[in-house]
């Protein structure tokens, strides 16, 4: 019996998903290397990658190719499609929002600030936030299919409450999900079906980030990854065991700003002393450097600013590097000796000081973790420079990685 590519399709429906998953994160980079990884036969690969590029996803060369050097047959080359459907991502910050419109492959298309006072009312920034994002997909005409909203508190499961969300003015225990979902609404944003409004997913602003640097940036590949980070305020963490976010029974898990550093430090807004979030932030650094943060930029585009241009000539900046990263390698340690990762991410401000003096950081892990002294662990900057708002994209993705031809294939 001849197969047709509707019966080689139907044997390997179930292999959509995946294959998208592969090509989305870069792993499947041929039709002979998404065949190797579904374990399928050539014809029903070549049936998946067709499908996945009729539904305008994914791009087949038509002629296959072989890098230089390679050996056997020549294969297609796959990649996402640069003018496929997006989705729209959102982050809430201290000082502010940003939306984004961010294709497959966490390639951002299109993004927009939004610098501002954030309301106590989390509806009027998050309806402000939705209508900056429904404005570029105005401009842009690129079809949605889903929405994502990174937030800097712990966001509990399955409700979307956002629990803690310390440095902003909103109450605890905001619905902030369901509130997404309704300024989605409000604005027409639509989901897979264009005649439906887009369901809004939300979780931690770390968390999103930690996903968005294990499936695109510098934690491919790690098994256990550990992302650390400050934004524009406060300390956030997450860990991604086996490729899946470690979020705890309720989605509370990781929270290690409240890891203290200095018992005798600046008061905590836990109640604690000393703890990370206080002492490792971009407003701590300022401090430390003897600067008083104006109003003009956020306290993290200050400090990154006051690294780049002042480290090498102002003694006041280096010594402030150095404490901060003391303090952060003190509290690196402890996490490496509950976790046992095997890589370590640092974002945010905390980029930057592993950049600057990465040696030192890792000297003080090593010095303060049993594990540290059996060889160390890898200790790398994250390489997204909007790893928040990427991975908030990916909450909204996850839908269509995981049945692309049931969202898309009526």
């Amino acid at each position: 019996m001849t197969l047709t590519r509707t019966t080689k399709l139907e044997r390997g429906r179930g292999a959509l998903g995946p294959a998208l998953a592969l090509v989305h994160t870069g792993r499947a980079p041929t039709r002979a290397v998404l065949t190797a990884e579904l374990g399928v036969t050539r014809a029903t690969a070549g049936a998946v990658a067709a499908e996945l590029a009729s539904l305008g996803l994914i791009t087949v060369d038509s002629r296959p190719g072989a890098a230089v050097g390679a050996q056997g047959r020549p294969s297609h080359r796959l990649a996402v499609d640069p003018e496929g459907p997006v989705v729209l991502a959102a982050q809430v910050h201290a000082d502010g929002f940003r939306a984004a419109l961010v294709g497959l492959g966490g390639r951002i298309v299109a993004t927009a600030p939004g610098c501002m006072t954030v309301h106590a009312d989390p509806a009027q920034v998050l309806g402000e936030v939705v209508e900056s994002g429904a404005g570029l997909l105005r401009e842009t005409g690129r079809r949605c299919v889903g929405a994502g909203l990174a937030v800097p508190s712990a966001v509990a499961e399955p409700e979307g409450t956002a629990l803690n969300p310390l440095h902003l003015a909103w109450e605890a225990g905001a619905p902030v999900r369901d509130i997404f979902t309704r300024c989605l609404a409000d604005a027409r944003v639509p989901g897979p079906s264009p005649d439906a409004p887009a369901t809004g997913y939300t979780a931690n602003d770390v968390n999103l980030a930690a996903l968005a640097e294990h499936r695109h940036g510098a934690g491919r590949g790690a098994e256990h990854l550990l992302v650390v980070g400050t934004g524009h305020r406060g300390v956030g963490g997450a860990l991604v065991l086996n490729g899946r976010l470690h979020t705890g029974s309720s989605g509370l898990a990781l929270e290690v700003g409240h890891l203290t550093v200095d018992p005798a430090g600046r008061p905590c807004h836990c109640g604690s002393r000393g703890c990370l979030d206080v002492e490792t932030d971009p407003l701590a650094f300022l401090e430390a450097a003897g600067r008083t943060p104006g109003p003009e930029v956020s306290l993290l585009e200050q400090s990154w600013e006051l690294i780049r241009t002042e480290y090498d000539t102002d003694p006041r900046v280096r010594t402030a590097v150095e404490l901060l990263i003391d303090r952060l390698g003190l509290g690196l340690a402890g996490l490496v000796n509950i976790l046992n990762p095997d890589r370590i991410v640092l974002a945010g401000l905390h980029r930057a000081l592993v950049e600057k003096d990465g040696e030192r950081l890792r000297a003080v892990i090593a010095d303060s973790s049993l594990w540290g002294r059996s060889g160390g662990v890898p200790v790398l900057a994250c390489t997204l420079d909007h790893n928040s708002l990427v991975g908030a994209a990916e909450l909204a993705w996850q839908p269509l990685l995981d049945d692309p031809l049931l969202l898309l294939g009526g």
